[in-house]
């Protein structure tokens, strides 16, 4: 036996340190353990994976995005998707959702080298951790550590360089027009960037104090401490990087220098980096935390407010200080309230703006309104409003159903006479063509006289040169749109009392009706002369069948007349037919394999039969069954796609989400109701995953879904009430939801097939 007082032996030495060893491992779990768990958030933040849908099916992926609800800056490491193991770069900025990016920045260590710009870093995914609010990333090659908390209109990295080395940040640009880097003091830089050719973006930033700084000139590392002209560079080198941290804080401003070092100063004053992760953080939970679930499986829960989240991922707010610049006349506006961009009607009005118009009125009535003024500084209603002005992308005016809905919900503090005569240009003066804005042609004429949008024969050659030439006519597509933009403005008229307009465009509405083929029972195109051209409605088109429809066949355009259900039934020759329609659209086959499909209908996808969850024109089709006789084939289909396509995974998204476009269907059909028709305020009811959904509302009230007994299997309705009083249709109003309404569901494993049935 081993004496052990008095002196230490060998043995007891090394347990002593084993021990010692032991707890040290403990506590720093302990501390890892604490630290990730604050890097979760609290509440329902705990939820939100931005890794979700990283990893396309076929087109664009989602982006880990990090920044503060609908605000300018948002940041995420570029790279091709989830499975590139490769960081290219960070950016300072992403001006707008998959339209570009200002000011590249990167790290790097040791001395630098014209090469080191171009190079891609090698980073690990379990070393990395993306919140809304937060990122960390591990270069490992370097031994780097990178982190990133956003504000409004900035941003703070944090650089961890390894020790014995000193430490760079590379900057560089994006858009390959005139730029500049300004390195202003020994912790200072600035500079602006020219982006879409005519549009400079200014940033200011510090750092840390540094020992050497340079740009690059002639393809050559130099001292100079300016530099300007089209493709610069600049760097900073900091020789006490391995003492501590590089800190680099920066502002961005759409206005003026001076603006982005005063956004700087009111972002940052008295605030370090834990505080501006905390105000962040903070941030975050008020916003998700407005509408609060019970039940549900955790990876329903994770679907669900991840999908939440990418719904603040825009429009933005781009005032600064009273003031903002419109890419709409190429000036600086004051204004009182903020102006908001970024926006791509097209997907948004289907689901994205009716959400908001529920959780954020104020603000809804806020982007209305920048509508407006993007209307009186450019003469036209935009549809795709981002930073530069009006993009022109896909089809229709769907700002006119947008701005009828919001209307409708109540909504004001918006113009809503200069709004109508916005929307009543466009539907005369301006061009329907796909991917055109501008005055109207002589295509646009045929429409207004014939009520269609004539297509082209298979083999016949286009000769307008206003046609897009990779986009094409889609002309059932266009007239199918349009017909629906009209019944808006039709509408709108009605409530404003212009009788004539409303008779005029009530009319106009119904030109969905002439490309009705009755024997094809679907819409198909027409020639100039009025007569059928025989098509394959699944395939035929050329690529995302452009030349009669957009992105998607005729299985899908079949469904596109949100407006007119009735009128649709009635076409179909009634609910029986309309309901064996949809039975047949979610069983019909591609009709070839799903190689020869994707090549030509690549948007297409999450198909279901001939449905496609993955492209927006679809989200409304499985709620269709609502309006005949089986209501319970809306919920089995609802929850069959949201179980089968939105997965809590990086694979979790079908097709392209488009900043928050298709992540609002899951959050209405999650909760369980969804709004088929904007423009009338009405919700239909699908099947929620969830036993309680509470949606805190602006007004100080809250709208309470409750389904007992929801489960995986329990997706059926059996009964209903409504605020106490039996319900035994399938739909309830938005008034209803504002004035802080309940709805009960009892749930079951079967369908009451005679639920929600309506004469």
């Amino acid at each position: 036996m081993f004496q052990t007082h008095g002196y230490s032996s060998p043995f007891f030495m090394k347990s002593k340190i084993l021990l010692i060893c032991n707890v040290t491992i403990i506590l720093c779990f302990l501390y890892v353990s604490v630290s990730a768990q604050a890097d979760m958030g609290k509440g329902n933040l705990k939820y939100i994976d931005p890794k979700i849908g990283n990893a396309p099916l076929l087109l664009q992926p989602t982006r880990p995005t990090v920044h503060l609800p609908n605000q300018m800056v948002r940041v995420f490491p570029m790279r091709t998707d989830y499975l590139d193991d490769q960081i290219s770069i960070f950016p300072l900025s992403i001006v707008s959702h998959r339209l570009g990016e200002v000011f590249s920045i990167k790290p790097v260590s040791g001395n630098i080298s014209i090469a080191d710009w171009g190079r891609k870093f090698t980073y690990d995914h379990d070393l990395e951790t993306i919140r809304p609010w937060y990122l960390s990333t591990y270069l490992i090659d370097e031994d780097i550590k990178v982190e990133f908390v956003p504000g409004k209109k900035t941003g703070y990295y944090r650089f961890s360089f390894p020790g014995k080395r000193p430490g760079n940040l590379l900057f560089a640009t994006y858009n390959k027009d005139v730029s500049e880097f300004k390195i202003l003091s020994p912790n200072e830089i600035a500079g602006y960037e020219t982006y879409h050719e005519n549009i400079k973006v200014y940033f200011y930033g510090s750092f840390s104090t540094l020992s050497a700084a340079g740009t690059v000139k002639d393809s050559k590392i130099i001292s100079s401490r300016e530099v300007n002209g089209t493709d610069v560079k600049a760097w900073l080198s900091f020789s006490n990087a391995s003492s501590g941290p590089v800190d680099f804080r920066y502002a961005i401003s759409f206005i003026s220098p001076e603006q982005a070092k005063k956004n700087f100063i009111n972002e940052f004053t008295g605030k370090d980096f834990a505080a501006i992760k905390a105000l962040a953080c903070e941030e975050w939970s008020k916003t998700i935390g407005q509408i609060q679930v019970s039940g549900g499986t955790e990876a329903q829960r994770r679907t669900f407010y991840t999908s939440l989240y990418r719904c603040y991922e825009r429009m933005v707010d781009i005032t600064e200080d009273g003031q903002y610049y419109s890419g709409f006349d190429n000036k600086v506006h004051p204004s009182t309230r903020p102006f908001y961009v970024d926006d791509w009607t097209w997907d948004t009005y289907l689901a994205h703006h009716p959400l908001r118009a529920i959780l954020n009125p104020a603000m809804e009535a806020d982007i209305v309104n920048s509508y407006v003024e993007m209307y009186r500084q450019s003469g036209w209603m935009p549809t795709f409003p981002v930073l530069f002005g009006d993009h022109a992308c896909m089809n229709g005016f769907h700002s006119s159903v947008m701005i009828l809905d919001n209307f409708r919900k109540g909504i004001r503090g918006f113009d809503v006479q200069k709004a109508y005569e916005g929307m009543y240009k466009n539907a005369t003066q301006a061009t329907l063509l796909p991917w055109k804005n501008g005055p109207k042609g002589p295509l646009d004429d045929f429409y207004h006289t014939k009520g269609y949008m004539p297509a082209l024969k298979p083999t016949e050659q286009e000769t307008d040169t206003m046609v897009h030439p990779f986009e094409k006519r889609q002309a059932v597509a266009v007239t199918l749109g349009a017909s629906y933009d009209d019944w808006a403005l039709s509408q709108l008229a009605a409530d404003l009392g212009k009788t004539e307009d409303a008779k005029t465009f009530s009319l106009k509405a119904l030109n969905y009706r002439k490309l009705w083929d009755p024997v094809a029972g679907m819409f198909m195109p027409k020639d100039k002369d009025g007569n059928w051209i025989s098509i394959d409605p699944k395939f035929d088109g050329g690529m995302g069948a452009r030349d009669y429809y957009d992105e998607n066949n005729g299985w899908t355009y079949q469904w596109q007349v949100q407006q007119d259900i009735n009128g649709l039934i009635g076409l179909m020759g009634g609910k029986d037919m309309f309901e064996k329609n949809l039975d047949k659209l979610f069983r019909e086959g591609l009709g070839r394999t799903k190689y020869a499909y994707w090549a030509k209908m690549p948007d297409a996808t999450g198909n279901v039969g001939q449905y496609s969850m993955g492209n927006e024109p679809s989200f409304h089709i499985p709620y269709l069954y609502n309006f005949t006789g089986a209501p319970w084939k809306t919920q089995k289909h609802v929850r069959f796609l949201l179980d089968v396509w939105f997965k809590d995974n990086i694979w979790g998204i079908p097709g392209d989400e488009d900043g928050g476009g298709m992540t609002a269907f899951v959050v209405f059909s999650a909760m369980g109701f969804y709004p088929v028709t904007p423009g009338l305020p009405v919700y239909t009811i699908g099947s929620p995953l969830f036993t309680k959904v509470a949606i805190k509302l602006q007004n100080g009230k809250t709208f309470t879904l409750k389904a007992k007994g929801a489960s995986t299997v329990n997706k059926y309705i059996q009964s209903a009430k409504l605020n106490g009083v039996l319900l035994d249709k399938p739909w309830f109003t938005h008034d209803v939801l504002t004035a802080g309404g309940t709805l009960e569901l009892t749930m079951g494993a079967k369908p009451n097939k005679m639920w929600g049935i309506q004469p």
